[in-house]
């Protein structure tokens, strides 16, 4: 046979769907990490404290996990690794570089992380600021890390030792979306209407009077008008010392007016209760995890713990491969090359309650079917009714 016959797909070499590259290949490929843009999310943090409480929610409530493997004494000793590696300079543990990735991930759409090895050993992991770095898109399956250094980038000299993360990116990019995007409008509206009631507060809250003195018809008073007006003012002002109570004593025609008591201050209650429900309904925490006592039925706050369960777990498919990825780096450098699975702990005690009432019922019911197809009759106790999980 002269012309062998071609396989279908044997000819695929490249993803057919992307844009072709241009004369301008390295602008081309850049994904931009805008400085400005993370300045802002840093600001809204700052400003809004219930945006910063519901990320570190988010971070605490993802849990921690262990690593298992086939060699017992390889994941005894890669936990033990997990629990002691140093990370950065002044912490240790995979929980806190975990953390401070997944707020990074969080905040900005994209986290980089670094495995430090020394002496042919994983010594230490470090959370690579974003500012330090620039994601190039090799190719539309693989992104390139690269430091930035006089004024232009360079690529990483050991790309296996670092990895990138990036939040819901759109099709065909590998810049991931912040989680607070599309909350700087609510957020502004919300610190201006925080200013604007501090303002009022201000200058209603500190009682200010408007003293008015008002001249006798006749002429002997209307020439020492000046003269008793100074002297009211200077009365006044002792009288309204904060170091002293005395009474004012005045003369004539003097009126006293509290400045702005008949100015209402524009109730704020409904606005803002509208715009934390946007920000609450964005960053996918209940209410009541927050402090905000909105009315809420029993029932309601359990779907709601529900929806916040599969929000964690999916932060946490999120991270599996770079823990996947610490780990396979951990037991090559040992000369061991095993499979390693991570084992989530469960997210709350009420899930824990769930899930074991769960099996329960479950293991009634087979139980229950069991006896119907053997003709036996139903053990005693089978009507018992499930076990408080209360």
């Amino acid at each position: 046979m002269l012309f062998k016959r071609k396989q279908p797909g044997a000819a695929v070499r490249a993803v057919q769907t992307a844009e072709r590259s241009s004369n301008f290949s390295e602008l081309d490929s850049y994904v931009p990490l805008c400085a400005g843009e993370r300045r802002l999310y840093d600001a809204m943090r700052e400003a809004v404290p219930l945006i910063d409480a519901a990320i570190c929610k988010i971070l605490r409530l993802v849990g921690g996990f262990t690593v298992s493997c086939p060699n017992r004494d390889s994941e005894r000793e890669l936990n033990r690794f997990l629990q002691t590696v140093q990370v950065g300079a002044d912490r240790r543990g995979i929980d806190s570089f975990l953390s401070s990735y997944l707020d990074q991930l969080l905040t900005y759409g994209n986290a980089v992380g670094e495995m430090v090895v020394q002496g042919g050993r994983l010594r230490a992991l470090y959370n690579a600021s974003l500012d330090d770095v620039e994601l190039r898109a090799k190719s539309p399956l693989s992104v390139e890390v690269c430091r930035r250094e006089n004024g232009g980038s360079v690529p990483v000299r050991y790309p296996e030792l670092v990895f990138c993360s990036a939040l819901n990116p759109p099709p065909g990019s590998a810049q991931g979306v912040s989680i607070l995007r599309g909350l700087p409008f609510v957020s502004r509206i919300l610190v201006q209407i925080f200013h604007t009631v501090g303002v009022n507060w201000q200058r209603l809250g500190a009682v200010r009077f408007a003293v008015t003195y008002q001249p006798d018809p006749d002429a002997a008073d209307r020439a020492f008008s000046r003269e008793r007006a100074e002297q009211i003012a200077s009365e006044w002002g002792r009288a309204m010392r904060g170091d002293s109570v005395s009474d004012f004593i005045a003369v004539g025609n003097v009126s006293i007016r509290a400045i702005g008591s008949d100015v209402r201050i524009p109730d704020s209650e409904v606005p803002v209760r509208q715009i934390l429900e946007q920000i609450v309904a964005k960053l996918g925490i209940p209410p009541f995890l927050l402090g905000l006592t909105w009315t809420s039925t029993e029932r309601m706050s359990s779907q709601q713990a529900d929806i916040l369960t599969s929000e964690l777990e999916a932060y946490r498919r999120m991270l599996n491969p770079v823990i996947l990825k610490i780990c396979g780096m951990w037991l090559r450098l040992n000369g061991e090359a095993q499979n390693v699975s991570v084992d989530w702990d469960d997210i709350t005690l009420q899930d824990a309650t769930e899930l074991a009432a769960a099996r329960y019922q479950n293991a009634r019911a087979e139980q229950i079917e069991q006896t119907v197809r053997s003709g036996r009759p139903e053990p005693s106790g089978s009507s018992a009714a499930a076990p408080d999980t209360t």
